[in-house]
């Protein structure tokens, strides 16, 4: 069976994500399920959903817990097994630890995955997350730093300057595009690059 195709939206808390995947499947022909991290944590029971049960069993801005990190790693199996199956999968995601990156190159580098940046200037993302009832004031600018740390896409949008609609349509075209997405592919090969330098530096 051939893959599904996959889209993976990594951006800081507020950066537009959710309204770009509204967007795309809008104005994508082809059916595209949304399995993002959110759809996950409302997965949950609802007591998990107010603090402090949030912060001490799902984890920080920067930092998942217990909970966090299965309900993680739940998602990106479901996301490859989804793809697998024949299903087209958009999905948005915050990554701000490497081992949870790891993984995604792990599982999505031999599948159709489209990776894709979403920033925005810091002044924005607070200007936003300030306007929101269900935001935690500080989360964006903790993730700021780290989010687009690996930097490393098929492509990056920015929704200062472009709205969800125009993102949703760039990353249509970039779907369309002769050039299939190889964004996890190469993350593979540096990782394994870093893998082998750093075993010749402890080598005796």
């Amino acid at each position: 069976m051939t893959p599904g195709k996959i889209i993976l939206l990594n951006g800081a808390s507020s950066s537009g994500k959710t309204s770009i995947i509204r967007a795309l499947q809008d104005v994508l022909e082809e059916p595209f399920l949304d399995a993002g991290i959110d759809k996950f944590i409302w997965m949950l029971p609802r007591r998990y959903l107010d603090r402090p049960l949030w912060d001490d069993v799902l984890g920080l801005a920067t930092e998942a817990g217990v909970v966090g990190h299965r309900l993680m790693a739940g998602m990106h199996r479901a996301i490859a097994a989804l793809s697998r199956a024949g299903n087209n999968v958009v999905a948005e995601h915050v990554l701000v630890e490497r081992p949870r990156l790891e993984e995604c190159i792990r599982l999505f580098s031999d599948l159709p995955a489209l990776f894709v940046g979403v920033r925005c200037p810091l002044e924005v993302l607070e200007r936003r997350e300030a306007s929101r009832a269900d935001r935690t004031l500080g989360q964006a600018r903790a993730q700021f730093p780290l989010v687009h740390a690996h930097a490393v896409y098929d492509l990056e949008v920015d929704t200062a300057v472009q709205s969800a609609e125009a993102c949703a349509l760039q990353i249509m075209q970039r779907l369309r595009s002769e050039k299939p997405p190889d964004a996890f592919k190469r993350l593979r090969q540096q990782r394994g690059a870093d893998e082998q330098l750093q075993a010749k530096r402890t080598s005796p």
